[in-house]
């Protein structure tokens, strides 16, 4: 049987008939005495006496101390009366029978008492043992959930099996307010004055309601989940008869160990709530403060620029160079637009890889001709093997990914300084590496170099700090990898692997446009 037969089987609510335990006392000493009556009117009467003492003994184990009396003191006269000389009457005439009779009657009481004692401890025993057991695997089930649906099923259910009555749970709403719409309930549906009860019950914590000193009338009993730190809620149950003694402790302990896995859950959930808002709230600041600078500047410079144009005649020189500083303003405002928008597509999840093979000579071509003005003050040496393969990726995010990798170089590498670009393919697998000698990275750094809105402490330009961000990101819809390191002499050096595969021309399969 498992513990929670057990549990049923002990705590079993059933009222059990004391009465036919008395009768049962009486049927059995009377079938003993019609079994040893052929011993009656012999000398061998004493050993009746034997055969009486050990039926005692053996009631004693099954029934309560008051049917075992009953059978001791029953047993005492029955043998009196028809074994004892004279029978069929009260009175003994030898000394050693009245003797004999006293000690079995106080020997048959004292059995009797002793041996339902014995039980009665082995009962107790058993009780805290299922108990215990009980206790060890609400504790075991507790600690594998996962939120706290699932720590309500686990404790509805076993609610209903310890003590074999049906519970719901009234949790608070995370402002310290009792929800009426309950979790759980199956069904069941509070009237106002029964919510009333359970919000006294959760703000006063003390039980209420059916079978208490308070509210006795209402259809449920509640009790408070007292937390250390925060009170859950309420659980109402529908029960036969008030928790009382040892069963109260083992209740209350068993909600203990509920209300602690809710507790768990609830400061969880706060917390995950205010590392959210904090998050949030930092994320705005940062944004809110980068945007307004970096959206200011370019727009100034257009402003400026047209406001001149507009205003007066120019020589061709000069109109020229301010169509430049337009289109060059025009060029950075696309570019934070562009990595706005990228970050938002990472954030939300929406990012579709659609992988094809290309020459990876087309993709460096392209970001070299975009990054044209920025890679001017710099020497760029670009190394790809003659034999390089064709590489299975999404052009368009790779782009993104070089792009933003060259234009971060060019951001920090001091002018006139070298940035390589060194792109191979080993074992199917594209290995795409930017190095530069700008000032690299501090410890501290490094572990924050991918994340949004972090621009390191060198930066002499301005930036919203994605760039890396979305680099990681890309990399990652590729199921590739990206890493930095600094290197020897100074610099950093960006690596990026993305499985590619290995081409065969029968195999090759190109999308149409």
């Amino acid at each position: 049987m498992n513990v929670s037969g057990k549990i049923k089987q002990i705590f079993s609510l059933a009222p059990i008939s004391k009465g036919k335990h008395y009768f049962v006392s009486i049927l059995v000493i009377g079938m003993v005495v019609f079994v040893c009556s052929p011993l009656s009117g012999t000398q061998n009467y004493h050993i009746v006496s034997f055969i009486l003492l050990f039926v005692v003994s053996i009631l004693a184990t099954f029934l309560g101390i008051g049917p075992v009396l009953l059978a001791s003191t029953f047993s005492s006269l029955v043998w009196n009366y028809f074994f004892i000389p004279p029978q069929f009457t009260f009175h003994i005439e030898k000394a050693e029978d009245i003797l004999m009779f006293a000690m079995f009657f106080i020997i048959a009481f004292l059995n009797g008492i002793l041996t339902t004692r014995i039980r009665r401890q082995e009962i107790l025993a058993r009780e805290r043992e299922a108990r215990t057991n009980a206790l060890f695997l609400l504790t075991k089930e507790l600690s594998k959930t996962r939120g706290i649906e699932e720590i309500l099923m686990v404790g509805i259910k076993k609610i209903k099996d310890y003590f074999l009555v049906d519970s719901f749970f009234l949790l608070q709403d995370g402002n310290n307010k009792l929800n009426p719409a309950g979790r759980l309930q199956n069904g069941e549906k509070l009237s106002r004055d029964e919510f009333n009860i359970a919000c006294r019950v959760f703000e006063q914590s003390f039980e209420s309601g059916k079978l208490t000193d308070t509210q006795p009338f209402s259809e449920y009993t509640y009790y408070p989940l007292l937390g250390t730190r925060l009170n859950p809620g309420v659980v109402a149950v529908k029960p036969g008869k008030l928790f009382g003694g040892d069963r109260k402790v083992f209740w209350d302990t068993f909600l203990s160990q509920i209300t602690a896995a809710l507790e768990r859950e609830f400061l969880g959930e706060l917390a995950q709530k205010a590392r959210v808002l904090d998050e949030s709230d930092r994320l705005y600041k940062t944004l809110f403060n980068s945007i307004s600078h970096e959206l200011r500047i370019p727009v100034a410079a257009i402003l400026g620029a047209s406001d001149t144009l507009l205003s007066s005649s120019h020589p061709e020189n000069i109109k020229s160079a301010l169509f430049n500083e337009i289109f060059t303003a025009s060029l950075r405002l696309n570019r934070l637009i562009e990595n706005l928008l990228n970050i938002s597509r990472l954030e939300s999840g929406r990012i579709s890889v659609r992988l094809d093979w290309h020459d990876i000579n087309d993709l460096v071509n392209k970001v070299a001709e975009d990054l044209n003005e920025e890679l001017k003050p710099f020497s760029l040496a670009i190394s790809i093997p003659d034999e390089m393969p064709l590489s299975r990726i999404d052009f368009g995010l790779m782009e993104q990914v070089l792009y933003n990798l060259l234009f971060n170089s060019c951001q920090y590498a001091p002018a006139t300084s070298e940035i390589e670009l060194n792109i191979s393919h080993r074992n199917g697998e594209l290995i795409l590496q930017v190095l530069d000698r700008g000032p690299g990275f501090s410890e501290e750094e490094m572990k924050n170099v991918f994340n949004k809105f972090f621009r390191a402490g060198s930066s002499k330009t301005g930036g919203l700090g994605l760039g890396l961000s979305i680099v990681k990101g890309f990399t990652e819809a590729h199921k590739g990898f990206v890493s930095v390191e600094n290197r020897e002499g100074g610099g950093a050096v960006f690596t990026i692997v993305i499985p590619s595969g290995n081409p065969e021309m029968n195999n090759l399969s190109f999308e149409k446009e």
